[in-house]
C-alpha cells in the first residue's frame, strides 16, 4: 500500500510508475485524488463550523452570566451541531472510500526496472549451466510420469477435478524428498527459521501482501467463512508479523516454509494444462526475509543466490529473467524470474520469482520495525522468492534427467532422501 502522504505530494511520479507497470492510470488513482480533495473540503467546512460552535458557546456562557436571553443562540447552535455531525459521518465514509480505494493501485516499479509491456521486454541477466544434448529424442514429463508410474493422471481427477495432482510410489517419495532437502537447504545453510503456518488464512492476511481485493477471483474461498486456501505461502509466513513492531534485534529476519498452494488458474488453456505444469494445487518453499529499507535490494541480490543454490545443487541449468514493469505482479517493485529448461516441451519454465515489494506488503499488514531501543518504529522492507516450487521443478528433473531406456536419473542432492537410490526405474 502506499503512504498516502506520498501519493499526495508525489502524484506525478506515481502516475509514472503506475502506468510503466499497467500500462493505465488505474480508475481507483484517480478516485483517490478525487475523495481526497472532498476530505480536505469536509476538514475545513467542519472545522470553521467547529471555531464558529466554540465562539458561541462562550457567547452563550456570558449572555447566561449576564442573566440575559441566549434561547436564539443556542437554536441557531444546534443547526451548527446537527452540520458537524452530518460533516463528520461524511468525513468517516469518505476516509472509508480513500483506505478502499488505496488498496488498488499498484505498487510503482524500481528504478532498475527496464520499461515493457510483456515478457517480450524481460531482460535475461544470468545463467548457469549447459543444457544437455540427446541421442534420442526427450519425451514430455506425462509420458516419463506414466511409464514411471509415479503419478496417477486417471485417479487424481476422481477426488477433486483436473488441476489436482496424485503423486503416488516415487513420485510421492520425489515430492517429499525435494520438500526435505530445500527446507534443509535454506536452514542449515542459508540461516532461515523454518515455520509450517496453517494453509487457510484470512482476508486481512491477504490484503496485507496485495492479493485482495484485485486477485479475489483466482482464489479459492471458504463459503460461509472469512477464510480463503492459501494462494502461496507467502500470505501467511509474511502475515505472521502483521500490526506487530519488530523490536531490536529482530531485522534482518529470514523465515522459510512448505505449505500447500491453491490457485483457480482460470487462464490456463491449451498445452500447459497437459501434465503437472499448471495445477489448481501445488508444493512450493517459500522463503521471506523482513529487513531494513536501505539493505532491501542487496538483501534482494543475496535472496536470488538462495534461489541459485537449490537449482545448482540439483543440477539444473537456469536462467535469470529481470522482469520488465509490465511483466511484475501488482505489490513487486523489481522481480527476477528463474526459469528451468524442459528439453521434452522445449520450453523453459518458470521455477521461481525473486521479489522486492520496499514497504508495500509492510503498509498493508503493519509490519514496523525499531532501529534501537525507544526509537521511532519505522516499516520494514518486506521480500519473498519460490524455493522452489515443486511441480515445474519435477518436470526438470524428470525431462533433463530421462535417459533412452525410460529410467531417469535422480539430481545426487537428492539421493540421500531418496533412500541411496540413483535412478527412477519405469514400472514393470
Amino acid at each position: 500500500m502506499h503512504d498516502p502522504k506520498v501519493l499526495r505530494e508525489q502524484g506525478d511520479a506515481i502516475r509514472a510508475g503506475v502506468m510503466k507497470k499497467a500500462g493505465a492510470i488505474p480508475p481507483q488513482l484517480d478516485r483517490f485524488y478525487e475523495l481526497d480533495k472532498e476530505r480536505l473540503a469536509l476538514l475545513h467546512e467542519a472545522d470553521a463550523l467547529k471555531q464558529q460552535r466554540n465562539a458561541a458557546s462562550e457567547e452563550i456562557a456570558r449572555l447566561k452570566k449576564d442573566g440575559a436571553d441566549a434561547s436564539a443562540k443556542i437554536a441557531a447552535m444546534k443547526v451548527v451541531s446537527d452540520l458537524i455531525k452530518e460533516l463528520d459521518g461524511r468525513l468517516r465514509t469518505v476516509e472509508e472510500e480513500l483506505d478502499e480505494a488505496v488498496l488498488w493501485i499498484p505498487n510503482v516499479p524500481d528504478k532498475s526496472v527496464p520499461e515493457g509491456r510483456d515478457s517480450s521486454a524481460n531482460v535475461e541477466v544470468a545463467a548457469w549451466g549447459k543444457l544437455r544434448d540427446y541421442d534420442f529424442t526427450p519425451k514430455p514429463h506425462w509420458e516419463i510420469a506414466a511409464a514411471l508410474g509415479i503419478v496417477d493422471f486417471e485417479r487424481g481427477p476422481k477426488l477433486a477435478g483436473s488441476g489436482f495432482p496424485l503423486f503416488v510410489g516415487d513420485g510421492a517419495k520425489l515430492v517429499r524428498a525435494l520438500i526435505d532437502f530445500m527446507l534443509d537447504l535454506h536452514v542449515e545453510k542459508h540461516g532461515y527459521l523454518e515455520v509450517h503456518p496453517a494453509i487457510a488464512i484470512n482476508s486481512r492476511s491477504l490484503k496485507g501482501t496485495g492479493q485482495l481485493p484485485k486477485m479475489a477471483d483466482d482464489m479459492y474461498k471458504i463459503e460461509g467463512e472469512d477464510l480463503w486456501l492459501n494462494p502461496t505461502a507467502e500470505v501467511p509466513v509474511t502475515n505472521i508479523y502483521a500490526d506487530e513492531i519488530l523490536e531490536v534485534g529482530m531485522v534482518p529476519r529470514y523465515l522459510t516454509s512448505y505449505c500447500p498452494s491453491f490457485r483457480k488458474e482460470s487462464g490456463a488453456y491449451g498445452k500447459d494444462t497437459r501434465g503437472i505444469q499448471r495445477l489448481h494445487q501445488f508444493d512450493k518453499v517459500e522463503l521471506v526475509k523482513f529487513v531494513a529499507p536501505e539493505t532491501s535490494y542487496d538483501e534482494h541480490e543475496k535472496l536470488r543466490t538462495d534461489v541459485q543454490d537449490v537449482l545448482e545443487a540439483l543440477g539444473l541449468p537456469y536462467r535469470v529473467l529481470l522482469l520488465c514493469a509490465g511483466d511484475m505482479s501488482f505489490a513487486a517493485a523489481k522481480c527476477y524470474d528463474f526459469e528451468t529448461y524442459a528439453p521434452g516441451q522445449q520450453a523453459w519454465l518458470e521455477v521461481s520469482s525473486c521479489s522486492n515489494f520496499e514497504s508495500f506488503q509492510a503498509r498493508r499488514a503493519g509490519i514496523r520495525f525499531r532501529r534501537e531501543t525507544g526509537a521511532k518504529p519505522e516499516f520494514v522492507h518486506t521480500l519473498n522468492a519460490s524455493g522452489l516450487a515443486l511441480p515445474r521443478i519435477v518436470i526438470t528433473i524428470l525431462e533433463q534427467n530421462q535417459e533412452a531406456d525410460g529410467r531417469v536419473k535422480i539430481p545426487s542432492a537428492l539421493v540421500p532422501h531418496m533412500g541411496g537410490r540413483e535412478y527412477l526405474e519405469p514400472a514393470r
